[in-house]
């Protein structure tokens, strides 16, 4: 289930940055942000900066800030309805509509996207499919490292992709980070398969370090016979 978050505002929004975090995780949703601020000195004065270099307090405290000073659009897609649109979509895609649907909401004049394909031009073009008025997009890869407002993003993002990784740990289980690259969450993954036959229903099923996992599973029942 897509679920939107929405901060309220008479901003008039000029120029937003838009990034995403968990696009590449195995457990958990996937959160595209965008933050719609007029002076990005203000973010550079507050220590904005790509939510990856910052520690998990400076991130929340900072989430406060642009929280209580600008609006802010955010998508939360789930992992069961990733796994259903990756049946006709491509990721690449699938984020795209979500960065144009909070381009959509915020309305700015300019955009700035952090580019989740290879091709920036050609992810610009994915963006601007999806939106409902004109809006002059740059789409740059590690945008979140170059521009304060995408680096608002993406804090915004992590935040709240972090709490939502931290609820379905009380739901779950220790999950670690929900990427496939964390120890601790293949250790998860592997060990609640082995003992219930199937994925947790926080995982992405299509990814292939469930596949994986579901095939060794398989093949090691055939070996039982």
């Amino acid at each position: 289930m897509t679920i939107d978050i929405r901060c309220e505002s008479t901003f008039s929004c000029v120029m937003c940055g838009v990034d995403e975090a968990g696009k590449g995780a195995v457990l958990g949703p996937m959160v595209v942000a965008g933050v719609a601020c007029d002076d990005q000195a203000v973010l550079e004065a507050w220590g904005v900066r790509d939510s990856k270099a910052l520690t998990p307090g400076r991130r929340e405290a900072l989430f406060e800030k642009i929280r209580g000073s600008y609006p802010f659009e955010a998508v939360v897609i789930s992992a069961k309805e990733i796994d259903s649109l990756r049946r006709t979509q491509t990721m690449n895609v699938i984020v795209a509509q979500a960065h144009a649907s909070v381009i959509n909401r915020l309305q700015p004049d300019h955009a700035i996207v952090d580019a989740c394909d290879v091709n920036p031009l050609r992810y610009r073009a994915m963006v601007a499919a999806g939106l409902q008025k004109p809006c002059d997009i740059l789409s740059e890869h590690r945008a979140d490292n170059t521009h304060r407002i995408v680096a608002a993003a993406s804090i915004v993002a992590k935040v709240l992709r972090d709490r939502a990784v931290r609820d379905l740990a009380e739901e779950f289980g220790e999950i670690g980070s929900g990427y496939p690259s964390d120890p601790a969450t293949c250790a998860y993954l592997e060990g609640y398969i082995a003992a219930h036959g199937s994925p947790p229903a926080c995982a992405r099923t299509s990814w292939k370090t469930v596949t994986t996992l579901m095939d060794r599973r398989s093949q090691a029942s055939l070996f039982d016979f």
